[in-house]
């Protein structure tokens, strides 16, 4: 059962004292030495907020600053440098990132160093290892967590990277407003599943080419046995992924079969069957408000779900709202 959090567990941290800063960031994501021009004074700021699956941070410290770590271990961490530049090693490989043009994926299993420039300034996303090797497993329809060899950097100023970049940025603001996606448990799980899966996709990594490559769509008994799970539980957590590993397919192959038998993914699918839900409740009078059915189902951008109930039904929901209460 997802559980619904609170309207906003947003945490804001100051501090100019080295010491203090040092402790806060090695208690939030990972031990570490850490050493600070003491040419500069330190400002050092940390804003993290932790999803159902996940943690977001944006962090800088006003000084320059090298940051020197064991392997991590348990998680998976990713850097957005928006701000400054730094450079970054892991695994002998050695790096200089730039803002708003470079990102960097640190693995668990290795030491890592980072130098930051006293400017830089960036967004952080801490990925559990069992949920990011558990989610990589079940695109590829393996039961087993599938370990993920990433590539150290990434770029972010254009396609995939860039979208990565907007949506880490989306996510974060949702999280920190108050009655936003952290009260909608479907709406928060669809997107941090969509969250890491992008990141496996623009990343490179050992997966790549099993992820984005040839696959046998799923049969069609295999479509419509999902087809009736979804058709009947609309109100459980339904990605891509989710319904790929009930069915012991991978992703690629579940999206080929759904085209061919219904011809849309299988996220338009639940879309659409969600979207009826919503219709549903509105001209029944079961819900007070349009936005308060949409959130039940899932919906979270109003504007997007009220252009897509119109594409549908030919009306607004306010309009289908408004009839039933005559």
């Amino acid at each position: 059962m997802l559980q619904v959090a609170a309207a906003s567990s947003l945490r804001k941290f100051r501090t100019g004292d080295p010491d203090v800063a040092h402790r806060h960031v090695a208690t939030t994501f990972a031990n570490h030495e850490l050493a600070l021009d003491d040419r500069q004074p330190v400002d050092f700021r940390l804003d993290t907020i932790s999803s159902g699956r996940l943690t977001l941070g944006r962090m800088s410290y006003g000084a320059a600053a090298i940051l020197n770590g064991p392997p991590m271990q348990s998680c998976y961490h990713v850097n957005f440098l928006i701000e400054g530049s730094s450079v970054v090693e892991q695994r002998g490989v050695r790096r200089n990132l730039d803002a708003r043009q470079d990102g960097v994926v640190f693995v668990p299993d290795s030491p890592v160093m980072i130098n930051w420039s006293a400017d830089a300034t960036q967004y952080h996303l801490k990925l559990p290892i069992d949920t990011l090797e558990t989610h990589a497993g079940t695109l590829l329809g393996r039961p087993e967590k599938q370990e993920v060899r990433f590539d150290l950097t990434f770029d972010t100023a254009a396609g995939t990277g860039r979208s990565l970049l907007a949506a880490v940025k989306f996510l974060y603001r949702e999280l920190a407003r108050e009655d936003g996606i952290a009260t909608m448990p479907l709406a928060r799980h669809d997107f941090e599943s969509s969250l890491m899966t992008q990141l496996l996709l623009t990343v490179p990594n050992q997966l790549t080419e099993a992820l984005v490559g040839p696959s046998p769509r799923a049969g069609s008994p295999t479509v419509r046995n999902l087809i009736d799970f979804i058709d009947a539980h609309p109100d459980e957590a339904m990605t891509t992924a989710d319904l790929a590993a009930k069915a012991g397919v991978t992703a690629r192959a579940l999206q080929l079969g759904f085209q061919q038998a219904v011809g849309m993914a299988p996220s338009e699918y639940v879309r659409s069957v969600r979207l009826d839900r919503v219709r549903s409740d509105l001209a029944a009078g079961r819900s007070e408000s349009v936005s308060a059915s949409a959130a039940r189902w899932g919906f979270f951008h109003l504007g997007r779900f009220a252009r897509q109930y119109r594409e549908k039904f030919g009306e607004l929901p306010s309009e289908t709202l408004n009839r039933s209460m005559r």
